[in-house]
């Protein structure tokens, strides 16, 4: 493998760097840092609900501001949280790892991903500061509220919202590129397609999705840029315009967003139980197909956002199928994942209790959202706290579940270091009981009518009871529950970079490719070129560890693997 002949200097290792590894923990870092953000702004809706008073009196922030708040909430947390951590830094970090590759297919691309995602995340932290404050049109910025200045009281704010997210936009289709290119084109000599390890399948089918749904949003978000500087009345049904074709656009997108955070999540997931369960992955080759299915139902779901909009009710019966459909390959996924673990013998490592976390609030959120993509069932639930909810029983796990769980495994790996894990063990029992306490209640109060997006519910009839008023408030206390249980992974993560215990190579005596070169990896990650021998979660017969990879020599008993990264290691056998 080629190292760099000179040193580095500090601006191009840990700055200006073309390595993948470096690039990772800057996109994790700024997702982490957005995250506060996030967080902030969840305290600040969750104060307002809860100091509302019967009758719907009181509350401390004006609506306007409020919807400013909602609309960065939701912003941040699934383009400059869920994104970042999980769609691009355990994406840099493992692909080129774990298909023996020395760095992406296009580093320099790679280094101006970031920088893209780092100047659309400026320009985010600095629209609610132009005059008449931020975006207040809902994480999705429906029209006319965010096209019209006048309904929302916002002009530049919204314009600077929308800049910022077409940025941070094009900066993961660059990232998309690098995952797919180097995933099919740089496999270890021996390793075909099938000897890929679930995670990196999961990344793939992640940027293509992403790169085949994401142009409409863009053209939308232009669509509507255009509406506020331009003139143009795209969204305007005065001018013969129509905001709901804004709603196709987003949502022909959003939805399969869904699946490219839930992507890397399961695959992390995957990689933890293989390892910690000391079990071979139930029937991969299913879940890469499952895999495949839902990335393709992913695309004919969008419209169960939509089925109070007014469209024909005739067109809700094909979404509404397609999205009971896709649930059954998701759901592939999570029984093998179980069965996985059956008769396994368990580590109950914190990244460990973080995946079977993940578990546990996924298949909540997954049920309810049959629920919610029925559309006789949407058309009583649809903007209602239940509809919150589910959300988060579908998103905080991907995040706050499978992320952690993805840090602590691979900490040291990223470091050389591990992470302590008294103080993981205590984030993930914070963790685990202050988010059900925050969200169980949700479903109660949205089958009770309470409003989401509202900074007064208009329906305090309803809400003025002593069991409602009990549910919002323990939500709310929850939540601060839940925040405080974060600084002891914050301190835990910083800390143990430069404080934690030395790691060796491959601490947890795991089985994929990322493991076999050092703690941390040099720049070039491997010292000799690694050979694949044999699957990427297959055990030596005396069980102590993996044994698939030679970094020269085969096997005993086996004939040398043709250099070629397309040949498959079973042909050689």
């Amino acid at each position: 493998m080629s190292h760099d002949a000179h040193p580095q200097s500090f601006i191009s290792k840990y700055v200006f760097s073309t390595d993948h590894k470096t690039i990772a923990k800057q996109y994790m870092i700024t997702g982490l840092f957005m995250a506060l953000f996030g967080g902030a702004a969840a305290s600040a809706i969750r104060t307002q609900l809860a100091a509302v008073e019967p009758g719907g009196t009181g509350g401390f922030l004006d609506p306007q501001f409020y919807n400013s708040v909602v609309t960065m909430h939701g912003t941040v947390m699934v383009f400059w949280v869920a994104m970042p951590v999980l769609v691009a830094g355990f994406g840099n970090l493992l692909i080129p790892l774990m298909v023996g590759a020395e760095d992406m297919a296009f580093p320099k691309l790679n280094m101006a991903s970031y920088w893209v995602f780092l100047l659309s995340t400026v320009v985010l932290l600095i629209s609610p500061l132009v005059p008449g404050g931020g975006a207040a049109g809902g994480w999705t910025s429906y029209p006319p509220l965010a096209a019209d200045p006048a309904l929302s009281g916002v002009e530049w704010g919204i314009t600077l919202w929308i800049l910022a997210v077409a940025l941070e936009l094009v900066a993961f289709l660059m990232g998309g590129i690098n995952f797919i290119t180097t995933a099919i084109n740089m496999r270890a000599p021996g390793m075909s397609m099938w000897d890929l390890p679930l995670f990196v399948w999961e990344e793939v089918a992640a940027s293509i999705v992403f790169m085949l749904s994401v142009g409409p949003l863009i053209a939308g978000a232009v669509m509507l840029l255009l509406d506020h500087v331009a003139g143009t009345h795209f969204f305007d049904p005065k001018m013969g315009g129509d905001p709901v074709l804004f709603q196709h656009l987003f949502w022909f997108f959003g939805h399969p967003e869904v699946y490219v955070i839930l992507f890397p999540a399961f695959g992390i997931v995957a990689e933890i139980i293989t390892c910690h369960a000391r079990k071979t992955l139930f029937g991969y080759k299913m879940t890469v197909w499952s895999v495949i299915a839902t990335s393709l139902l992913s695309f004919v779901v969008w419209a169960h956002h939509q089925f109070i909009a007014g469209i024909d009710p005739k067109i809700s019966i094909p979404f509404s199928v397609m999205t009971i459909l896709i649930s059954v390959p998701v759901a592939v996924g999570m029984f093998a994942f179980m069965a996985t673990l059956y008769k396994g013998s368990i580590r109950f490592t914190s990244a460990m209790l973080f995946a079977l976390g993940f578990f546990a609030c996924f298949l909540l959120g997954g049920v309810t959202g049959i629920i919610n993509g029925t559309a006789a069932a949407d058309i009583y639930i649809h903007d209602s706290y239940y509809v919150v909810a589910h959300f988060h029983y579908t998103l905080y796990p991907l995040v706050f579940m499978a992320g952690p769980a993805g840090l602590y495994h691979w900490f040291p790996k990223m470091f050389g270091r591990f992470m302590n894990e008294t103080l993981g063990k205590v984030h993930f029992w914070g963790s685990m009981v202050f988010f059900n306490l925050i969200f169980l209640p949700q479903f109660n109060l949205g089958m009770m009518g309470h409003n989401r997006r509202l900074a007064v519910p208009t329906n305090y009839e309803f809400l003025s009871t002593p069991e409602a008023l009990l549910m919002q408030d323990i939500s709310t206390w929850a939540l601060f529950g839940l925040l405080a249980f974060q600084l002891p992974f914050v301190w835990n993560f910083f800390h143990s970079m430069f404080r934690g215990a030395v790691a060796p190579a491959n601490p947890w005596n795991a089985t994929t490719l990322e493991w076999q070169c050092p703690s941390p990896p040099p720049h070039g990650n491997f010292d000799t070129p690694p050979v694949v021998y044999r699957g990427p979660y297959e055990y030596s017969p005396e069980g102590d560890g993996p044994d698939f990879i030679a970094q020269n020599q085969p096997p005993e008993g086996q004939h040398e693997v043709p250099q070629n990264p397309l040949v498959s290691p079973h042909a050689a056998k």
